[in-house]
């Protein structure tokens, strides 16, 4: 089985090919403004890195936000294009689970991404990606709040934030992951949308109007 694994959600792109439990070739960079242009180069770049060509991959595995409103559309995007013209299963997983991923020393991580103004998508996994607290839109402090009082926590996050509590670097486990996924069913391509966990400004900007 070989997988596709797509994430361009957060401050990270990672493009990667899978196969039978082996990384055969992996990209992590900065994500920016540019990543419409970017992210072709770098999928051809990672499918040829492995050897392999694009008919090879049996599966996509998409991380379909929460996070940027730009980086999560481009990825699904090309996630449900690639799905729909190969005719391959295509699996969406949350980017705070992806960050949860991330080896530590505790019982809970609470995977953050910035949201501005005091707010950020946020949840509580523990060791086996299992969500605790589920993802949403929240205030920082609320969150807080809402990790479990046993167990040591730790944040991950890419982005600085104002709290006590110790913030750990990200160092995604994409296998992991991916064993956490193996056996999901697909969604159609048609059907799967990006989970931003809020309006965007344009549509909070309508409803107001609306109201």
């Amino acid at each position: 089985m070989t997988s596709l694994f797509i994430d361009t959600s957060s401050k990270k792109i990672i493009v990667a090919i899978i196969k039978n439990q082996e990384i055969l070739s992996s990209i992590i960079e900065d994500n920016d403004t540019t990543l419409s242009e970017r992210i072709f180069p770098l999928l051809i770049k990672v499918v040829n890195d492995a050897d392999i060509v694009i008919k090879d991959i049996d599966k996509i595995y998409i991380v379909n936000g929460p996070g940027s409103f730009t980086g999560v559309r481009v990825g699904v995007t090309i996630a449900k294009t690639m799905a729909w013209s190969l005719n391959i299963p295509l699996i969406p997983i949350s980017s705070l689970e992806v960050l949860a991923s991330t080896k530590y020393d505790g019982k809970y991580l609470v995977p953050y991404i910035d949201a501005r103004r005091g707010y950020v998508y946020g949840g509580v996994y523990d060791n086996d990606l299992n969500s605790v607290v589920s993802d949403q839109h929240i205030k920082l402090s609320d969150l807080i709040t809402k990790i479990p009082k046993r167990g040591k926590a730790n944040f991950v996050g890419y982005e600085p934030i104002e709290t006590t509590i110790e913030i750990i670097e990200p160092q995604v486990d994409l296998i992991k992951v991916i064993n956490k996924h193996q056996n999901d069913e697909g969604v159609n391509p048609h059907s799967l949308v990006p989970n931003y966990l809020k309006l965007t400004e344009a549509e909070e900007k309508l409803k107001k109007e609306v109201v």
